[in-house]
């Protein structure tokens, strides 16, 4: 074998760091005898898992969804990444790189249940998502669709392309409590107009949890002939479901955020026959007509957080997908079913559990919500974050699987305290 190809093997089977030191591999066995659903109560279990965190003792932790805290494993795992990548210096960027990138593609496209051919890494939603809205080819006059309810960050984009090309924003607004997603559905309907080109939804919003039937929007929208980009910032790792299922145009998400990988790493799926129509934001060499790698020309950066999409996996799937979901819908009806019917308290989030897992929205009637943040992290030492537009006025609470129920219990005190 040649010194070359010998360095290559070994490098490739020491990416992933194997997880049986962690404490939840320690657990495995007794959660085995058990269905997601029992053990989303059980708190013995989940104090377990929390112990593969390092957690700050000062506060109680409730805004998981800006960024996760990644479990020591995958930590250890980014750790012995990067002094990798620095030991091997220039001949690890121009020699593995390629190869390592593209197998972490492969094995993030395998959970989302599509190919690689499909999908890129990135940095984040933003940069996935902008990609694509500034990446069509807009005339004057066409006209985008979205929700107020949707990130800032895209839609200062929108008004971006709007103001180059002359193009058309329509706006509309989700309510807090749908009656049926066919309410949903028409509201995006009628927004559309045959000069519609792009229509761009949230499959989870992010101020309040809202989970928004994708597949019924995007069936609308292609047979009214216009593309769907779907924001899933919050959504990979969050709860099941597989991207071709949807029948979206275009998908971004956020990997720091649910599936818990370091800091600086996102994805964009882009359906086959849309991959040549993108402009790229950074030109790429590659001319091949379907290759999705020519939208993914970012120039040097960071290689060792790509490596650890891995790492992160395979604690998810060790963690397992649906008790992990099944955690995180329990905590969210743990507090909100606490406080719905609370005097003054105003949850903004819908009481259905199709339409909501780990994320809710919570405000005081009488409160600000930058005054309710502010006072639950000074009086209470709970951290959230305040969420004042769109029809929303609250405190974003995103507990994680490192959560326990003791620690609502303190928060939910607190705002029967602060309500009254």
């Amino acid at each position: 074998m040649k010194k070359r190809d010998f360095l290559k093997k070994i490098s490739l089977a020491t990416l992933a760091t194997p997880l049986y030191g962690s404490v939840l591999h320690s657990c495995l066995e007794e959660a085995s005898s058990a269905s997601a659903a029992e053990l989303s109560s059980n708190e013995d279990f989940w104090l377990k898992v929390r112990g593969d965190y390092k957690l700050k003792p000062e506060y109680i932790n409730l805004e998981s969804g800006y960024y996760n805290i990644i479990p020591t494993p995958t930590l250890n795992a980014l750790h012995e990444h990067i002094n990798r990548v620095n030991y091997q210096g220039s001949y690890y960027m121009r020699t593995e790189q390629w190869d390592n990138k593209k197998r972490m593609a492969e094995k993030l496209a395998n959970l989302l249940g599509s190919t690689a051919k499909n999908v890129i890494i990135t940095r984040n939603t933003t940069e996935s998502l902008d990609m694509v809205i500034k990446g069509l080819d807009w005339k004057e006059g066409d006209e985008a669709v979205y929700a107020d309810q949707d990130y800032g960050a895209m839609k200062i984009m929108f008004e971006q392309v709007s103001r180059r090309y002359d193009t058309v924003n329509k706006v509309v607004s989700i309510p807090n409590h749908p009656k049926s997603d066919e309410e949903i559905v028409e509201l995006y309907a009628n927004a559309i107009t045959p000069k519609t080109k792009l229509l761009m939804v949230c499959h989870m919003i992010n101020i309040t949890g809202h989970i928004l039937p994708i597949k019924k929007i995007c069936q609308m929208a292609h047979r009214k002939g216009v593309q769907v980009m779907v924001d899933g910032a919050h959504c990979v790792g969050h709860f099941k479901f597989n991207i071709e299922d949807l029948e979206c145009d275009y998908y971004g998400s956020s990997l720091h955020k649910w599936l818990a990988v370091p800091l600086g790493t996102g994805m964009l799926y882009v359906k086959d026959e849309h991959i040549d129509t993108l402009w790229p934001i950074f030109a790429d060499h590659n001319k091949e007509p379907g290759n999705i790698v020519k939208l993914n020309h970012t120039g040097t950066h960071p290689v060792y957080h790509d490596l650890s999409i891995e790492n992160a996996i395979d604690y998810y799937n060790m963690l397992g997908a649906d008790r992990k979901e099944e955690r995180l819908r329990y905590l969210q009806e743990y507090w909100t079913s606490k406080v719905r019917d609370y005097k003054d308290i105003v949850v903004n989030t819908p009481n259905d559990s199709r339409r909501a897992c780990g994320i809710a929205n919570v405000g005081i009637k009488s409160i600000k919500p930058s005054e309710l943040a502010k006072r639950l992290m000074d009086e209470y030492k709970v951290f959230t974050v305040a969420i004042d537009y769109a029809n929303v006025k609250g405190c974003r609470i995103t507990p994680n699987v490192f959560t326990t129920t003791k620690e609502l219990d303190v928060f939910v005190a607190a705002l029967r305290e602060m309500a009254s």
